[in-house]
């Protein structure tokens, strides 16, 4: 029995078929995790975002200082020396207070939808952000954004130097919105779904049949009727009846009468579930008030 077995088990419950890339992480418990880095244009577009955010606090504090000089007579070494202070403030203090406050993120990443995480996929700490804030002098401010550039455009994550120095990234978390391709049971199939047994698929070839529902629309007639053809009779073994109807016809059949039953069931078990809620929930003998 357990080499019938073994063909049905998909190939993500299989270890050795697990392959390691730049965007898999391995977490402590062995549960590899599909991250996604910001690119580098995305990187780009909110590094600007926040460095312009930088120079606004600056003209503001240059301009309220000059104003202030004005007013008050102030000797012009006092005032350069608060301007130093405020440049410092506002490129090294202020980045490093909002993302260590917000765990990564400032004004240009909420705009990409991205945050700036470990290497190991944790949030990130005050040290983190400070080498981040300090190493920005050197690659954003000093060399205009060329030293980052350079460095972003060698590694797959797009690090610059302070993420390389910091050990974090910038880890993308705007979820694109998901399309469902799911389609009815075809009224061709009515009277055969009310009798039909279709028994579960292996994960890989429930897989294949919904990629290629999803896909059809676009491949080639003669390509289109010879992949349904073959994965009909893939998935036959597992129906009864087979309705002597058109292969993709009868994936679409199979994919809608699973879908339903899957579905169904699943309303069951969340409802008994929450039946079990009280007593599951509730505190014995008026614990611990008695």
């Amino acid at each position: 029995m357990i080499a019938m077995a073994a063909p049905l088990l998909s190939p993500a419950s299989q270890p050795h078929s697990l392959e390691y890339s730049d965007e898999l992480l391995v977490t402590g418990e062995a549960v590899a995790l599909d991250v996604r880095p910001a690119n580098f244009i995305l990187r780009a577009a909110g590094t600007m975002i926040d460095i312009l955010a930088s120079v606004l606090l600056i003209l503001l504090a240059v301009v309220l200082v000059g104003l202030w000089q004005s007013a008050t007579g102030a000797d012009p070494a006092i005032s350069q020396a608060i301007i130093l202070s405020s440049v410092v403030f506002c490129i090294v203090i202020v980045p490093t207070a909002v993302e260590t406050l917000t765990h990564g993120r400032s004004l240009g990443k909420l705009a990409i939808g991205a945050r700036i995480v470990r290497d190991d996929g944790g949030s990130i700490s005050l040290r983190h952000a400070l080498i981040r804030s300090l190493t920005a002098v050197l690659e954003l401010y000093a060399t205009f954004g060329g030293l980052a550039i350079l460095v972003a455009l060698l590694n797959p994550r797009a690090k610059r130097l302070g993420d390389l120095l910091a050990g974090t990234y910038s880890q993308h978390e705007r979820v694109p919105r998901l399309v469902s391709s799911a389609q009815p049971l075809p009224a061709a199939l009515a009277e055969w779904a009310s009798v039909a047994d279709v028994a579960r698929l292996p994960d890989r070839l429930s897989r294949r049949i919904a990629q290629f529902l999803a896909e059809a629309p676009r491949m080639v007639p003669d390509a289109r009727a010879r992949h349904a053809a073959q994965l009909a009779a893939e998935a036959a073994p597992f129906v009864s009846p087979v309705p002597p109807v058109h292969p993709e016809l009868l994936l679409l059949g199979i994919a809608a009468l699973r879908r339903e039953r899957e579905a169904r069931a699943l309303a069951l078990e969340a409802l008994r579930l929450a039946r079990l809620g009280p007593a599951l929930s509730g505190l014995p003998h008026g614990f611990p008030e008695r």
